[in-house]
């Protein structure tokens, strides 16, 4: 089976390259900007045209949820736009498209965990333009998945276990909310799953919308805190709220997934965030 990846040089996608030798059915096509400009649909038509590929996972993404909010169109245009291109070309070459979409979706007013059809409510720009992207598939895609995912962290790219190892190494003391819940994700977990839906999935058209994060619930400030204890790093965390550490744009307040639907279907067992997340730190430490 061949499989396209685009946005390879993100924590996802790099995650996806260094999972490739336990698939060895699968035959991959990592690429970035400097191979495929997802932009620009007369490139997508002539890769695949060429590669033919089964299936097209989309890990490309603008991911600067506070510059978006000045960059609104080149924001849309990678998370909006270059989607529909995608969705078309897949549909046109009868390939499965695989899209990472996001908790952001919602604008985290909810008190249980969010179902798949739980109406959205974008609030940022960030947000709105991967709701966009969404409609996108929902538009021009015959055979998709959408899975969305939150708090993704790994030992790739900038991330929020990055940031607080460098400045609880800097610094001695860090201010990090509390008042914001929701479950991190680890890229390798995340990564893993999707390979192996993949391989599972048996609708051949439609589109059909998954939830994925590590098991668990948190806060950033508890999420903190665990990466501080796992790296041994002699840092204070303060608990603080939201208000206290104003940003451009808005933060959902909860972002929690029900995640039943893509356990009973593909069969995947998830494991528990402070295991992925200490699996994670172990391995940036081994390196």
């Amino acid at each position: 089976m061949k499989i396209l990846v685009t946005g390879s040089n993100g924590q996802l996608g790099n995650e996806i390259g260094m999972l490739r030798s336990a698939y060895p059915s699968y035959e991959f096509l990592l690429t970035d900007l400097a191979e495929l400009d997802i932009t620009n649909e007369q490139a997508i038509d002539e890769l695949f045209s060429q590669y033919k590929p089964a299936v097209v996972i989309n890990c490309a993404a603008y991911t600067a949820v506070d510059k978006a909010e000045q960059e609104e169109k080149i924001a849309f245009l990678i998370n909006s736009s270059a989607v529909g291109n995608l969705a078309r070309a897949a549909s046109k070459h009868h390939a499965l498209l695989v899209h990472i979409s996001t908790d952001y979706v919602f604008d985290g007013k909810n008190h249980r965990p969010y179902v798949e059809n739980d109406p959205t409510n974008p609030v940022s720009m960030y947000a709105k333009s991967k709701h966009a992207g969404e409609q996108q598939i929902h538009s021009f895609a015959n055979n998709a998945l959408i899975i969305r995912t939150s708090w993704l962290y790994s030992e790739f790219g900038l991330n929020f276990v990055k940031t607080i190892m460098k400045y609880g190494k800097e610094r001695g003391k860090l201010n990090v909310v509390f008042d914001q819940v929701g479950t991190p994700t680890y890229a390798h977990d995340l990564a893993k799953v999707i390979l192996d839906i993949v391989e599972k999935k048996t609708i051949s058209s439609g589109v059909e919308i998954f939830h994925f994060s590590n098991e668990g619930v948190t806060s950033w400030y508890d999420f903190a805190k665990a990466i501080v204890e796992f790296s041994g790093i002699d840092c204070r965390i303060n608990p603080i709220e939201t208000k206290d550490y104003p940003l451009p744009a808005a933060r959902p307040y909860y972002s929690v997934f029900n995640k039943s639907k893509i356990k009973e279907r593909f069969q995947i067992e998830i494991p528990f965030w402070r295991d992925s997340l200490r699996k994670c730190m172990e391995r940036m430490t081994s390196e």
